[in-house]
């Protein structure tokens, strides 16, 4: 289990560049660590039970079963999970399913950054938060 100060992170994306650049970020940022990713719902359901994550990084579109699914899974697992929802939608544009999947906030994958992370982490608690 990681230290209180250490945030382990999941990320979920079908992707490569972007799971590439999401650890990029996670290395540059302090007090969070990598610890696995996943490019399918049901590889981030299994790796999730695998590391325990404290926060997860979850695309939304992932193939046959999709990451608000995926979400769903995690949070029924592992309620003490954080879930934030990182896509290329536009806020209005969310499917069906991202504000009550158990996901705290979702943020478009050009808003990514350690700042953002480090914000969403402080306030998960405060509601569903569509941005930053």
């Amino acid at each position: 289990m990681a230290a209180p100060s250490e945030i382990t992170v999941l990320v979920v994306d079908d992707q490569a560049p972007f799971r590439t650049a999401a650890r990029s970020v996670l290395d540059r940022t302090p007090g969070f660590r990598w610890v696995g990713d996943a490019d399918t719902a049901e590889g981030a359901v299994a790796k999730a039970a695998e590391v325990e994550p404290d926060l997860v990084v979850m695309d939304i579109n992932l193939g046959a079963v999709s990451g608000i699914e995926a979400t769903r899974r995690i949070v029924a697992d592992n309620p003490r999970a954080v879930v934030v929802l990182c896509s290329s939608y536009d806020h209005a544009d969310l499917p069906t399913g991202a504000r009550d999947c158990g996901a705290v906030a979702y943020v478009h994958k050009e808003e990514l950054s350690g700042e953002v992370l480090h914000r969403l982490w402080w306030h998960r608690h405060d509601g569903w938060a569509a941005g930053v």
